[in-house]
């Protein structure tokens, strides 16, 4: 039976000018899931709620089978939090701050620490205030990753990072998952991130929930169709979740594509399209119908 170490269910959070909306959503255990969107679709505010961060308007989220408002420190025993803003004492060093966050985690491993460090050259006299973001995010990551945790939940780790660390980070992600009890969230708006590494994504947009699905699936079921603009009349518009016109063509996204191809395939290019192909044609055709 698959295995699921968070379940969303009916989860609602509302603000003055922004709602997450009956959110239902299933990680899965020994996966890399990424979660995707643009900036203000809901993600940090998924992940604040899955973290017991904030309190849900309705709806429930449960991690390892338990209520995360109910068992908050045990569960966060077997989580490892990576976000995109440091919350590190800065006049501290390295090694002062893991003595400050090791004593919350019963499974620590101070030799891991160690290796961690190493591996990311990083010095435990090295003062925080004198680190790179990057250098800050590795910290975030050997804290995060060395007190044994099953699951580990990413908000925007790569938002403002050279490609080499990027492309670092994820090397250091796939090696996690060789142990299949482990289990990674992982937020972004730089969906090239997740095409090399995620196994299933889910896609919020405006506070709703798109899909959460495999890559496959997603790749199987959306297509990308690029034509000239005279074959836009209104019945092949309405087959388009959104598009994007030009003054020499189109290029449209359709979420069925097994059912397009009938009418297209002879007129149009039908293409398999990106991650990030399907975000931003998904904002373009809601934008349209606002």
């Amino acid at each position: 039976m698959e295995q699921h170490v968070i379940e969303v269910r009916n989860l609602t959070k509302r603000f003055k000018r922004f709602a997450l909306e009956d959110i239902n959503l299933d990680i899965r255990q020994g996966y890399i899931t990424g979660l995707i969107g643009v900036n203000g679709a809901g993600k940090s505010t998924l992940i604040r709620l899955a973290m017991g961060m904030a309190v849900p308007t309705a709806g429930e989220v449960r991690v390892f089978g338990h209520s995360i408002r109910q068992q908050e420190a045990e569960l966060k025993e077997r989580i490892g939090f990576v976000a995109d803003d440091s919350h590190f004492y800065e006049q501290l060093t390295i090694g002062m701050m893991k003595n400050i966050y090791a004593p919350f985690y019963k499974k620590w491993d101070d030799r891991l620490f160690k290796r961690y460090l190493d591996r990311f050259e990083l010095s435990p006299k090295a003062k925080i205030q004198s680190l790179s973001k990057g250098m800050k995010m590795k910290l975030s990551l050997a804290l995060a990753l060395s007190h044994q945790a099953d699951l580990l939940i990413m908000d925007e780790p790569t938002a403002g990072l050279d490609p080499v660390f990027r492309r670092e980070l994820l090397e250091l992600l796939a090696e996690l998952m060789l142990d299949e009890r482990k289990s990674i969230l992982f937020s972004t708006h730089i969906t090239t991130d997740l095409d090399r590494v995620a196994d299933y994504i889910a896609f919020l947009h405006k506070g709703n929930l798109v899909f959460n699905e495999s890559k496959e699936q997603i790749f199987d079921r959306y297509g990308l169709v690029k034509g000239d603009k005279e074959l836009l009349d209104a019945d092949i518009r309405k087959l388009f979740v959104g598009i994007r016109e030009t003054a020499v063509g189109f290029e449209a996204l359709t979420d069925n594509r097994k059912s397009v191809e009938p009418f297209l395939a002879d007129h149009a290019q039908i293409e398999r399209p990106t991650l990030e192909d399907i975000m931003f044609l998904t904002a373009k055709g809601a934008a349209a119908h606002v």
